[in-house]
């Protein structure tokens, strides 16, 4: 499926150790040149946890989605 000019929601929520895995798919996405829609649930988005402060991924989902 070609993802050009597609809209996509792109939801993370608690599975906090795959959200590095995850940014990479959310990459993945972006190249193929879909616009993307960030979604996170209240915890992926509040809560800082071993695997990183959520107001870090919050920045870099941001960044990329633009």
């Amino acid at each position: 499926m070609k993802l050009e000019g597609k809209r996509v929601g792109f939801v993370m929520t608690g599975s906090f150790c795959t959200f590095r895995k995850t940014i990479e798919q959310l990459e993945r996405i972006l190249e193929e040149k879909a616009e993307v829609l960030p979604i996170m649930s209240y915890n992926a988005y509040n809560l800082d946890t071993k695997f990183g402060k959520a107001q870090d991924f919050i920045e870099e989902i941001q960044k990329l989605a633009r």
